[in-house]
C-alpha cells in the first residue's frame, strides 16, 4: 500500500516528507523533483517568502544509486527562513521575550478553530502547521509519484482556469498544458495570453487595495487506463479519493470533476458521454464523443483524460486586515498580519498535481501490485493486453 505523510512547521528548521510502498527499481531524478518544487514557488502575486526559499529536496532514505530500493523514502526541505525564527520558535524553552505571538485570529484561517481545539492561548503554533508552506513537502513526494506513473504511460499537469473574476472559456488541450509546464517563467499558468493578462490585472487590483484573490485550477491526468478505482466500496471510488485529496490542500473550498457544476443544471442528454466503437483508442476500441464525466464513471476511470478542478478561496492573510478579537483581552482589534501572498492559484495547481499523482499511484499499485518495477510493469502490460482483446 502506498502511504505518505509530512511533518514540519512553516518557520521551523525544515519540512520532512515520507512515502512508502513505491516499488524497487524506480529511477529517481533529483533534477525533476527540484523542478517541481521550483514550479510551486512561481506565479504572479507570490509574497516575500518565495524570495528567501530555494526549495530543493534532500533525500535521506529509500534511494540508492539513483533508484528506489523498496524501503520508505524520506526527504528533507530546508527552510532558509529558519535563521530568522530560531529565537522565536526554539525547540527548547527559549526566551519568552523573543516569541512572536499571533495575538488576534485571522478570519478564514485555522487560527481560532485551531487555538480552541488545542487549548492554545494564541495562534502561533496553529499558523505554523496550517500554513500552505506544508504543501512543498507534498510536491516533493508527488514528484516521485509522477515518476512512477510515467513508467505506466500516465502524466499529470495543471493549468489555471480563473483568477478572481477573470476566467478562460475555451477548452484547453493536453498539448497546451504541456507547453505551459515547459516555460522558463510562470506568470499565472493560463494557456491563453490575453486571459492571463486579465488575471494579472486582477492580482494588481488586490495588491493596490491590500486584498487577496482566489481562483480555479484544473489538474489533468493523461493516459490513465480504464479500471482504476472501484464502485464496490464508498471509500474506494476514484472520484471520492481525488476529491478528498484536492480538498485537503490549504484554501481549497470546492472540487469539481469533469463538468460537474454545469451538469447539475443540464439535462442528461446534454451531459452523458455517448459511447462508440472502432476508434482505435490507446486502451480499447471504445470511444467517447466528449468527456463531461472527467474520465470517471461510477467511481472508476473510464480511459478518458481525468480532469479535476479545485476552487481556491482568497488567501486569509490580508495587508488590510479584517476585524477580529484579541485572544487575551477579548476586545475588538484588527486581525493579525504576517508576510503573505496575494495570489497562489498557480502554486496550488502544482500542489494539486502532486495529490492527484499520489492518488493515482496508490490506485495503480492496488490494481497492479508489484514489489519491483519489473513486476508492476509485467502486471500492467498483462492488463493492457486484456483491455485490447476485450
Amino acid at each position: 500500500m502506498l502511504r505518505y505523510f509530512t511533518a514540519g512547521e512553516s518557520h521551523g528548521e525544515a519540512l520532512i516528507a515520507f512515502i512508502s510502498g513505491l516499488p524497487a527499481g524506480l529511477r529517481v531524478d533529483q533534477t525533476f523533483i527540484d523542478r517541481e518544487l521550483w514550479r510551486r514557488q512561481q506565479g504572479y502575486g507570490r509574497g516575500g517568502r518565495m524570495k528567501i526559499e530555494r526549495d530543493t529536496a534532500h533525500i535521506l532514505s529509500g534511494v540508492r544509486h539513483g533508484m528506489t530500493i523498496g524501503s520508505p523514502i524520506s526527504l528533507q526541505l530546508e527552510n532558509r527562513d529558519w535563521k530568522n525564527w530560531q529565537e522565536a520558535l526554539p525547540v527548547g524553552d527559549g526566551d519568552p521575550a523573543h516569541h512572536k505571538r499571533v495575538a488576534s485570529p485571522r478570519p478564514g484561517h485555522a487560527d481560532l478553530a485551531g487555538a480552541l481545539k488545542y487549548n492554545f492561548a494564541e495562534a502561533r503554533y496553529v499558523l505554523e502547521r496550517a500554513s500552505a508552506r506544508e504543501s512543498a513537502a507534498r510536491v516533493a513526494i508527488g514528484a516521485l509519484a509522477k515518476s512512477f506513473l510515467r513508467e505506466l504511460g500516465m502524466e499529470v499537469l495543471s493549468h489555471v482556469v480563473a483568477v478572481g473574476a477573470v476566467s478562460a472559456n475555451a477548452p484547453v488541450s493536453w498539448e497546451q498544458i504541456q507547453n505551459l509546464s515547459n516555460r522558463g517563467e510562470i506568470l499565472l499558468n493560463c494557456a491563453d495570453a490575453d486571459t492571463e493578462q486579465g488575471m494579472k490585472n486582477e492580482v494588481d487590483k488586490a495588491l493596490k487595495t491590500g486584498d487577496s484573490v482566489g481562483g480555479v485550477f484544473e489538474v489533468v491526468a493523461h493516459g490513465v487506463p480504464p479500471g482504476l478505482g472501484t464502485y464496490a466500496q464508498w471509500d474506494e471510488r476514484l472520484d471520492a479519493q481525488l476529491a478528498s485529496a484536492i480538498m485537503s490542500l490549504q484554501a481549497v473550498k470546492a472540487v469539481e470533476i469533469g463538468s460537474g457544476i454545469a451538469a447539475a443544471a443540464a439535462p442528461g442528454s446534454a451531459v452523458h458521454d455517448e459511447i462508440g466503437y472502432g476508434g482505435g483508442g490507446n486502451f480499447t476500441e471504445f470511444t467517447r464523443t466528449r468527456n463531461n464525466a472527467g474520465g470517471i464513471e461510477g467511481g472508476v476511470s473510464n480511459g478518458e483524460e481525468i480532469r479535476v478542478r479545485g476552487y481556491l478561496k482568497p488567501i486569509s492573510t490580508l495587508r488590510r486586515p479584517l476585524r477580529s478579537i484579541d485572544f487575551e483581552t477579548r476586545q475588538p482589534v484588527s486581525a493579525a498580519y504576517e508576510r503573505s501572498d496575494v495570489c497562489v492559484v498557480p502554486a496550488a495547481g502544482v500542489a494539486a498535481e502532486a495529490m492527484v499523482a499520489l492518488t493515482l499511484s496508490r490506485c495503480a499499485l492496488e490494481k497492479f501490485g508489484g514489489d519491483s518495477m519489473g513486476e508492476t510493469l509485467r502486471n500492467f502490460q498483462g492488463y493492457r493486453a486484456q483491455l485490447q482483446s476485450y
